[in-house]
């Protein structure tokens, strides 16, 4: 069964991310008095009533308008009724009802899907006139609710569970595979997305920084569920200007925060560069899985060692992240896509990967026999035992006589004891050194 799915259209301006934010309980849209803010559709999860539902967020919609965003977003917008079980049109209840209002009614009422009118903007007890319009659109009762405020959406919410169907899923369920695809601005993130997917979930533009949210997708391949994150390109701080694209960099991290595997994308035809390092380097800190994808690849001439040259770049700027494998793919192609799914796989298993106490302290003997431990001034440091505390990612406590003499290079040593034995592909590997009797 498929998780049920809200989604939440309307005209610009009239609440609809602050609905959504507060649905979800969380900052996850942006909001900003901006017409257009929201361009992409943004996906959470909600709950009400011990029901879990998918919300999508869409771009503010005016038929109309020809312009290449609103082109755009008025397509993103007809996927996403189109995918929706249940659709919330947020609607201005101090305005009343215009012009576009009618052409989005219109649109929904076409579509044949559920819909709950959403009257926004109404935080005093006394209703106004302009509430009534609304019951021109012919789609039922309108909710008079505050978004801002929080005033009527338990029964907004009421009206929305309601009308699920009975053949959707809205049980919890923690068993996914969450992805985020991580790079500068350009590099082919939505289009690898989309090329996964088969069709266009995220919108396209030759124009960087078209993703200004992070948007999650939710995907089924062979049995495995994922939801893929959609960043906005991480810029040099000199180059953020607008408020948006400063919450955009925050969103960005935040991807980072709640997924369990980065794909960095790197432009083949700009090579690695300081600021993919720094976009790794936050990924590689907050202890999450990463492939390094290099697209764009079809774009480069190919002679003997190409791929090899440009390997061993990535790893003299990348080298803190030794562990992560590389591949070579394109976005528009296809080239080796299936590959990065079977590459998510095999990293995420690596990511819950367990060894047993006793295994572990076989290696470590071994290890140390093999190369003896650091010593300092006359003391010599003494490893007793080790045991994996937890997974995801794999964390190992060691124990030891003295933690000052525990050299960087022997922790790495160690890991690559570890990973000869695991291999860990994909995976950063956490030490805490502990002395006896902590």
């Amino acid at each position: 069964m498929n998780r049920a799915v809200v989604c939440i259209v309307g005209r610009p301006n009239v609440g609809k991310s602050t609905l959504f934010n507060k649905i979800v309980g969380k900052r996850i849209a942006i909001t900003e008095d901006t017409p257009g803010v929201t361009r992409d559709r943004i996906y959470a999860e909600g709950e009400w009533l011990g029901k879990y539902f998918t919300v999508i967020d869409t771009g503010g919609l005016e038929p109309d308008n020809e312009e290449i965003f609103m082109t755009n977003i008025k397509r993103q917008v007809e996927i996403a009724i189109d995918t929706a079980d249940v659709i919330i049109f947020v609607v201005d209840g101090l305005q009343g009802l215009n012009p576009t209002d009618k052409e989005i009614g219109n649109m929904l009422r076409r579509s044949g899907k559920k819909v709950v009118v959403a009257c926004n903007k109404i935080d005093t007890p006394k209703t106004p006139q302009e509430i009534f319009e609304f019951y021109e659109l012919g789609l039922g009762d309108p909710v008079v609710i505050s978004a801002e405020q929080g005033l009527g959406i338990g029964d907004l919410l009421d009206e929305v569970v309601k009308n699920f169907p009975d053949d959707v899923d809205t049980d919890y369920d923690e068993d996914i595979i969450k992805v985020s695809f991580i790079g500068k601005p350009n590099v082919g993130k939505s289009s690898l997305i989309n090329k996964i997917l088969g069709e266009e979930r995220v919108i396209v533009t030759n124009i960087p920084g078209t993703t200004r949210d992070a948007i999650d997708t939710y995907f089924n391949y062979k049995d495995e569920r994922y939801v893929f994150i959609d960043t906005a390109g991480l810029r040099r701080k000199r180059s953020i200007y607008e408020n948006i694209e400063r919450y955009s960099v925050v969103r960005t991290l935040t991807a980072i925060d709640r997924s369990d595997i980065c794909v960095l994308v790197i432009d083949a035809t700009e090579g690695v560069t300081e600021q993919d390092s720094k976009i790794a380097g936050y990924a590689h800190d907050n202890g999450k899985g990463i492939i390094i994808a290099v697209n764009k690849w079809d774009l480069i001439e190919k002679e003997t060692n190409t791929h090899l040259e440009f390997e061993k770049e990535i790893r003299r700027v990348l080298g803190f992240i030794s562990y992560a494998p590389i591949i070579y793919i394109s976005a528009l192609t296809g080239q080796r896509v299936n590959r990065l799914l079977e590459l998510i796989n095999i990293i995420n298993n690596n990511y819950s990967l367990r060894i047993s106490t006793g295994v572990l302290n076989d290696i470590i003997n071994e290890a140390v026999l093999m190369n003896q431990p650091p010593s300092d001034k006359g003391k010599r440091l003494k490893i007793y035992y080790g045991t994996q505390v937890s997974v995801r990612p794999p964390k190992f406590v060691i124990f030891v006589n003295n933690r000052e003499l525990m050299h960087f290079s022997y922790e790495r040593y160690l890991e690559n004891q570890i990973r000869n034995h695991f291999g860990f592909s994909g995976v950063p590997i956490l030490f805490e050194f502990k002395q006896k009797g902590e």
